[in-house]
């Protein structure tokens, strides 16, 4: 800003500098306070990748904080000219780079960062583009700050310094003039001569503290302004063997507290699912300078999470999670118990796992038999060992006897209520044999005479699906078992999506492909009698403890898959839903697979393209989600998905969302997790690679991935890479995770997963949102206007000794601190007055060699944004006799 008096005029060199948040270096270097606003622009080495999912402000040891290693320079420039401000800036990239102009962010000139070099050019400048300048580097790892003042002389003052210099020139070759550059230079830089001094003048107000700040050329002493020193040897915020997990009974309190060390004062907060917790009826927080504590009382399976403290200090940050884990009983089996005959006096039971375990892994299942169920209702406990879903029975079958079942769950808290009932198995009905022969291929017509229940006994629930129903039932004349889908819907459109699957299936009569046996329209309902699958999801089966899974029985499993898909595309039609849950095993015994549920298959026509909007996120494919085209190679990459599933228990493009999980596969995201494929070949891997390509053109057809060298080689490849068992763990979360979102579990299984993950996994840091919205929480709580927390006493000293002034001083931003003599501000001489304002707040006023001279009311004023405070002591000097 430019000042006249009279025909001379001055510009302020104010020099604003920002609270530190990291050690100030010999340049001078400070933070930026959080709450100033920037324009920031981010700067990348080639080839370089964000960290976007890591903390800015981390507590652990990584990345260097940026530095400036050549820091900014005042500037003294004439009015038109252009104002070139560089400097170099050190540490870790990325780094984005910010400017301030007295305080507010810079709307004008270029900035740029090449190669380290930082520099803001402002074109044809004019006199208010004089002040101070800031320049804010931030990484990850921290944030940064350098400063320069920059003098525009405008033309009346160009002209008067030369007409002056020429004149004095002429008569005092030797002088100089006062307002030479060289002065002004001199002045400008004044400030630099004390790594902690801040030249202060009389005249226009600061844009920081508001106080009155002059410029006259009268004037040439400096005012002693004092900012905190640093001496970078302050250790960071830290946690100190902070809690990592903690478990809790459901109804029990829990009690998450960390302990932290950082310079006072700290602010902290909690926060659960990107929300900051506050406190309510079961919330309470209890936060110190050295420690927070969060209680939740009554806890809740809907308590169970991470939660994470962020803790802040003047200086730096840090956050550390917690994840609690709220266990309960686990909820029933999710399906009653299912028998297959093996023969009058042995049985295989299968039952479905629970839909939540609550919270704590399953650890086994108890099995209950009722026997004459109808004359009597007394269960007994058939085994309490089971560790799997599925039991042979062998003994206490009696010929002719007649048997109930039911199973609870079992979890580290203890058992859960019983399952539904099995429909009564007698034993003298040899039932549904196992070993099954063939179906009889039938051309469907749908039956609008007769009811279902004219030819079928409908027996008990299956399961469920989008369209409806499914039940067992059984052939009223031959005993056969089947199972019927009942479709809720009784609108028209509804209706006719059921006869347009009947339809379809006449087309699919293949061996690898459930097949359709009748079909009846009585008004009131739609019913689809279909072959009875009775072996369970291929995905379930494989899990069971009792079961081998190596990578050539998965060859196995893909060729049958691809066989029953291979004659669907023959016949033009695309399935459009494949996944784990439409595998299904023929028995609980034998290897042979069958493909199921044909509700969104479609007959394509070459000449009318189609498209479609529907499926599972997990395993739709690009051209699904983009709304274009569907060929026969769409499920090709539902095949790849669930092979990917298939060989390491993980989904590829799985989010935390259905909207993620969409934008993954669009992306087309995905990567081979070096742990999950660590045991399997390369050609599996090719095999997947050549499935998910985006571009339909390059995908694998089913002819193709027949004939891929996998399928082929794999098969009659006995070595030890192929025939290892593959770990079973991942798939088990995989389908723990399936069956919660099936069943309205979705957010609680998100939880679980969390909890199931592994340490390093559950200690991952917030995403950089969340840690911006914490940390600005933090800096707003930190903030307080100054406060004396210790004042000065009133001083008698013998002339010619010293006298020293101590307070301590807290408040947040970091407060500026004078020192003044009877309400004058106390100048700067040399080897006489001293000021020290140490890291910890305390300020000390030392005079050396005081006469009467020095004896008066000394203050020292603390100012901040937020206001400013006072404190004073008086000095008495004893004269000597």
């Amino acid at each position: 800003m430019s000042i006249s008096d009279g025909k001379t005029r001055y510009v302020s060199t104010f020099r604003i500098q920002l609270s530190s948040s990291q050690s100030k270096g010999a340049n001078g270097q400070v933070s930026q306070p959080a709450h100033t606003p920037t324009i920031t622009t981010a700067v990348k080495k080639p080839g370089e990748t964000s960290n976007a999912g890591n903390s800015k402000h981390s507590h652990t040891s990584g990345p260097d904080p940026p530095l400036f290693s050549e820091p900014l320079e005042d500037r003294i420039v004439d009015e038109g000219n252009d104002i070139t401000l560089k400097g170099t800036i050190t540490g870790s990239q990325p780094i984005s780079v910010s400017w301030l102009h007295n305080g507010e962010p810079v709307l004008f000139g270029k900035s740029s960062l090449v190669g380290g070099v930082v520099t803001l050019i402002v074109r044809e400048c004019l006199p208010e583009d004089a002040g101070a300048y800031t320049c804010v580097a931030e990484n990850t790892a921290g944030k940064t700050s350098s400063s320069a003042a920059v003098c525009v002389r405008d033309y009346e003052t160009i002209i008067g310094i030369r007409n002056n210099i020429a004149n004095t020139s002429d008569s005092h070759p030797n002088s100089s003039h006062p307002h030479t550059p060289d002065m002004l230079s001199g002045v400008l830089n004044a400030s630099q001569n004390a790594q902690d001094d801040i030249s202060v003048f009389k005249g226009p107000q600061s844009p920081q503290t508001g106080s009155p700040i002059t410029c006259s050329p009268a004037l040439k002493r400096e005012v002693l302004v004092k900012r905190r020193s640093s001496s970078g040897t302050a250790p960071p915020l830290q946690f100190v063997d902070p809690l990592d997990r903690l478990e809790v009974h459901i109804g029990e309190t829990a009690r998450l507290k960390c302990v932290f060390k950082g310079s006072c004062p700290v602010a902290s907060c909690w926060v659960y699912n990107k929300k900051e917790v506050v406190e309510s009826s079961r919330f309470h927080i209890d936060s110190c300078n050295e420690s927070s504590s969060l209680e939740i009382s009554e806890a809740l399976p809907e308590d169970s999470g991470r939660y994470t403290l962020f803790v802040r200090d003047r200086k730096s940050s840090a956050q550390h999670t917690v994840t609690l884990n709220v266990i309960d009983l686990p909820q029933p089996p999710a399906s009653c118990p299912v028998a297959c005959l093996l023969s009058p006096h042995s049985l295989v039971l299968s039952w479905s796992g629970p839909s939540y375990d609550g919270g704590s892994a399953v650890t086994g299942y108890v099995v209950e038999v009722c026997e004459s169920p109808g004359e009597t209702d007394q269960w007994r406990e058939l085994t309490a060992q089971c560790k799997s879903t599925s039991l042979r029975v062998t003994s206490g079958l009696q010929p002719q006897g007649e048997y109930c079942y039911r199973v609870r769950a079992c979890n580290a808290v203890g058992v859960s209520e019983p399952s539904q009932e099995s429909q009564p198995i007698r034993m003298d009905n040899p039932g549904e044999p196992c070993d099954e022969k063939p179906v009889e291929y039938v051309t469907v017509t749908i039956n609008t005479e007769d009811k279902l229940t004219d030819h079928y006994n409908v027996q008990e629930k299956l399961g469920v699906g989008k369209f409806g129903l499914v039940f067992r039932m059984t052939h009223k004349e031959t005993g056969h078992v089947c199972a019927g889908k009942f479709y809720k819907g009784r609108r028209t459109k509804e209706r006719e999506a059921a006869r347009k699957e009947i339809e379809l299936m006449n087309f699919l009569h293949h061996p690898k492909l459930v097949q359709c046996l009748a079909a009846y329209d009585n008004k009131a309902e739609m019913v689809m009698v279909m072959e009875y699958v009775a072996g369970g999801e291929l995905f379930e089966r494989i899990v069971d403890d009792s079961f081998e899974h190596t990578e050539a029985s998965s060859v196995g499993y893909m060729r049958q898959i691809l066989e029953g898909i291979q004659y669907m595309h023959q016949q033009n039609i695309v399935h459009l839903d494949l996944k784990p849950e439409n595998i299904v095993c023929v028995d609980r015994t034998g290897i042979q697979i069958k493909i199921i549920d044909f509700g969104l298959a479609s007959k394509l026509d070459p000449n009318t393209p189609v498209k479609v909007m529907h499926g599972t996120p997990e395993f739709v494919a690009p051209e699904v989600i983009n709304y274009e085209p569907i060929c026969l190679v769409t499920d090709m990459w539902s095949i790849g998905v669930i092979c990917y599933i298939l060989l390491s228990g993980e989904s590829p493009f799985q989010g935390e969302s259905d909207s993620e999980t969409l934008a993954l596969v669009t992306a087309v995201q995905w990567e081979f997790d070096e742990e999950s494929f660590e045991d399997i070949t390369d050609l599996a891997k090719d095999f997947i690679s050549s499935l998910l390509s985006k571009d339909v053109r390059r995908r694998m057809s089913c002819e193709e991935a027949l004939a891929h060298s996998w399928l082929v080689y794999t098969s009659v490849d006995n070595s030890s890479s192929t025939t290892k068992n593959l770990s079973k763990m991942k798939m088990k979360k995989f389908l723990t995770r399936q069956k919660w979102k099936k069943t309205g579990k979705a957010l609680l299984a998100l939880k679980r997963m969390a909890i199931l993950s592994k340490p390093e996994a559950s200690a991952s840091l917030s995403p950089v949102d969340e840690t911006e919205k914490a940390l600005q929480s933090l800096e707003l709580k930190l903030q307080r206007k100054p406060e004396f927390s210790k004042t000065p006493a009133d001083l008698t000293v013998p002339q010619g000794s010293s006298a020293q002034f101590s307070c301590l001083i807290t408040g947040y931003p970091d407060p500026e601190v004078v020192w003044l003599k009877d309400g004058e501000l106390l100048e700067l001489q040399e080897g006489c007055v001293q000021v020290d304002y140490e890291e910890d707040g305390s300020c000390t006023l030392t005079l050396e060699n005081v006469s009467p001279y020095h004896s008066g009311l000394y203050s020292c004023k603390a100012t901040n944004v937020l206001g400013e405070a006072l404190c004073s002591a008086t000095l008495t000097i004893e004269e000597k006799d």
